[in-house]
């Protein structure tokens, strides 16, 4: 997957021609922008980001030029059919560029949106810099807004601080409080790493009942030790540790894994326990990410997240320099797709190159993958994840592989009384 491309040099030669699609062709993609880079006020321990600034070249109060915003605003836009289009903007902490900023993002998007197109806007934020400047702006142009917290004071603040080592709960907290006061919609978006895994209910219940989240993402935190300098596939086979093996959890001396990553099995335990609270209280209620999807798809539908989607290749990264990545989890040289000042980001998104790498997702699953009676509802998961070898040691395995097959066993009837029957067990 992705080749071995050097570093896209940067020759602005702006405009750069409009992106066209093929005659009867729809084009649906995602891009997510970082138009602050890796400038961030916190330094959480597990950022996959924050941590590659030598390897991408960037450095603090680095941002997205004005050339550069209007460039890809404008690309973007062109390069989407439909009624919708989403912007999704992160970093970083994007809130650091300012209001000023945002005002300008806004005021760009309605100048190229085309008649009869609406413009959608997401935010992801640490939340630690909201105010009531910031949540009169969010809600009057329609933002909706993510929420990085990981659970209540102390699980939340044992990887999520400030450059000085401070707890940051009580910023964020505030934050959300000026969400509320403004009527700000917000979903949570909680990390779940070696600490947290092992009170599943502690933290669905504090996200549900304390904050009130009625959408919910959960998202498994899994980062080779080497994640700094070295792409997640960047690995030989050989080198790769066993499935089920010592290597092959967190804490081992020679684990693949970073120390606070989760484990295997308690990915697992967390999404077993989490899920049978929300199965219980809350379905219909609260959205759950890796819930609700999964009861699309034992439904037969198509998977709502690209993680467990047959193919990926339709959700790409933009730096702030202009640079394309073709994915926000795989900012690596390997894989940049080129530069928004040189070629048009349709015409990045709907490369060649691109579409190798979203179909290697499918056309590298193991045959213990292809033979699981859990494939349709995982489809291998995250390839970034596929750093560990199957039993015979013939080819990669998903990381989280172990922990995915219990929880797919244990939800099993209760998804399939969801997806057929619209009720909820007893």
């Amino acid at each position: 997957m992705g080749g071995t491309a050097a570093v896209i040099p940067i020759v602005r030669a702006h405009p750069v021609q409009r992106h066209r699609a093929p005659e009867g062709a729809v084009r649906r993609f995602h891009t997510m922008a970082k138009p602050i880079g890796s400038t961030c006020n916190l330094d959480c321990s597990y950022c996959f980001y924050l941590h590659k600034e030598p390897l991408l070249d960037q450095h603090r109060g680095r941002r997205m030029s004005d050339a550069v915003l209007e460039s890809f605003i404008r690309q973007y836009i062109e390069a989407q059919d439909g009624e919708q289009i989403v912007f999704s903007w992160q970093g970083g902490e994007p809130t650091m560029l300012g209001l000023d900023y945002f005002e300008r993002i806004v005021e760009l998007q309605q100048r190229y949106r085309p008649s009869g197109v609406r413009i959608v806007n997401d935010l992801q934020t640490n939340a630690t810099l909201l105010d009531d400047a910031w949540c009169a702006f969010l809600k009057q142009h329609d933002f909706l807004v993510g929420v990085s917290i990981d659970g209540p004071r102390a699980l939340h603040d044992a990887y999520r601080v400030t450059r000085t080592g401070k707890p940051t709960f009580d910023a964020v907290m505030r934050g959300i409080d000026a969400l509320k006061r403004h009527g700000v919609p917000f979903n949570a978006l909680t990390v779940v790493n070696r600490i947290n895994a092992r009170r599943p209910v502690d933290v669905y219940r504090f996200l549900t009942q304390e904050i009130g989240a009625t959408y919910i993402q959960f998202s498994p935190c899994v980062e080779t030790r080497d994640f700094e300098t070295r792409e997640p596939l960047g690995h030989d086979l050989a080198a790769l540790p066993l499935v089920g093996s010592p290597a092959a959890r967190p804490g081992h001396p020679d684990s693949i894994v970073t120390d606070w990553s989760v484990d295997p099995d308690d990915w697992g335990y967390f999404l077993k326990r989490t899920f049978d609270e929300w199965a219980r209280k809350d379905v219909g209620r609260v959205l759950v990410n890796l819930f609700e999807t999964a009861v699309v798809q034992t439904r037969g539908g198509p998977s709502q997240l690209c993680v467990t989607s047959e193919f990926c290749g339709k959700a790409l990264a933009i730096e702030h320099d202009g640079r394309v990545y073709s994915c926000d989890h795989f900012v690596y040289p390997e894989y940049a797709l080129g530069d928004t000042g040189v070629e048009h980001l349709g015409d990045l998104a709907f490369s060649d190159r691109q579409k190798a790498f979203g179909f290697a997702k499918r056309e590298t699953l193991s045959d213990d993958c292809r033979a699981c009676p859990h494939l349709r509802l995982c489809w291998g998961e995250c390839p970034k994840n596929r750093i560990v070898r199957t039993a015979d040691g013939r080819a990669r395995l998903n990381y989280l592989c172990a922990g995915l097959k219990q929880f797919f066993q244990h939800a099993g009837p209760t998804l399939r009384a969801l997806a057929f029957s619209g009720t909820r067990p007893a």
